[in-house]
């Protein structure tokens, strides 16, 4: 489905651009990667489209889509623990400390998405992309 590899892309692309410059600090980026509904959304859509891709893939079964598929899962899962993290008011627990540590490498993964993205579109039939 062409239109279920574009969402893959679009999503990888702009949940690694969120995760890589998004920081409490940056006001001055041209998309809303502060805004938490904007991230959840991203997050709900990454992780949606991820599994989707791996019960539909294009040419190869499974493994033509893998990377991309469950780059687009681990990026949904990580930006809406992030919300889910910023909106807590307990103590912090075993969740946390998981948490913490997925989101100390927010800017590798999201280097890593937006590589994915880009060669998963300049080689959408290559066998591990």
């Amino acid at each position: 489905m062409i239109q279920l590899y574009f969402l893959s892309i679009v999503c990888n692309c702009l949940a690694g651009y969120v995760l890589f410059a998004g920081s409490d600090n940056n006001e001055n980026t041209p998309f809303p990667v502060n805004n938490p509904t904007f991230i959840l959304a991203l997050g709900i859509l990454s992780a949606v489209s991820g599994v989707l891709k791996l019960l539909s893939s294009m040419d190869i079964p499974v493994i033509g889509d893998l990377l991309p598929a469950a780059s687009g899962i681990i990026a949904g899962i990580i930006l809406i623990f992030g919300i889910y993290r910023q909106n807590i008011s307990s103590k912090p627990g075993e969740l946390d400390r998981l948490g913490v540590s997925l989101l100390a490498f927010r800017k590798p993964i999201g280097l890593i998405l937006l590589a994915v993205a880009v060669l998963h579109f300049l080689f959408p039939r290559a066998l591990f992309l």
